[in-house]
Formats: structure tokens, sequence, C-alpha cells
């Protein structure tokens, strides 16, 4: 039924986009889809629609964040699994050394005019 529907919106939007039968009938078909967008039961089966969605936005907000915690859970678990298990069997001798701050080594431009 979904790709029924897709199909004639296309082949619809495919009509008004490439038809050459010009503005008049361009209209004729707007108007044709102004009134039908606007009928009674049209419009009641939109706000079932979204009466539907607003119930269970909720419900696929949760189940779409559990899943990427599970994703990305499973991304972090493979990346560090060999270094961690690397890290484990080594005991801490001392800690690791801080750098010092690296020094800038690009010299500064002079900024005085040239023109004197």
């Amino acid at each position: 039924m979904k790709g029924k529907i897709l199909f004639l919106a296309g082949l619809g939007v495919g009509y008004v986009l490439g038809t050459r039968a010009g503005r008049q009938r361009y209209e004729q078909i707007k108007a044709a889809a102004s009134n039908l967008w606007n009928a009674p039961i049209v419009q009641k089966r939109v706000d079932d629609v979204q009466d539907f969605v607003k119930d269970k936005a909720p419900e696929v907000a949760e189940f779409v964040a559990d899943g990427a915690k599970k994703v990305v859970a499973q991304v972090a678990g493979r990346g560090s699994s060999s270094s961690s298990a690397r890290a484990a069997t080594k005991a801490p001798a001392q800690a690791p050394a801080k750098k010092a701050p690296a020094k800038s080594t690009t010299a500064k431009k002079s900024t005085s005019g040239s023109g004197s």
C-alpha cells in the first residue's frame, strides 16, 4: 500500500513538474490537490496519524536511544579490548611523566608601518 501511494505521489509530482500543458492545467491540478487535502475524511486520517505519533514518539525515542547505546558499547568494546587486556596484565611501574608545554617556534612578524 505504501509503495502504491509513493508511486502515485511521484507520478503526480512528475506530471506537474514535467507538464507542458501550461499554467491553467497546473492551477487545476493544484486546486484538486488542495481540495483532496482539505477533505474532511483526509483531515480525520491526518489527525489520527498525528495522535498515533504523539503516543508512540516516547517509545520510539527510547528504543532508538537504547539501540544507539548498544552500538556505542560494541564499538568502544572492539577498539579498546586488545589494549585494555595488555594494560591489565602489566603492573603499573610509575605514573607517566607529564610533558612540558611545547614552545612556539614561529617568529612574530613586525607590525610596524613600512611607509615612513
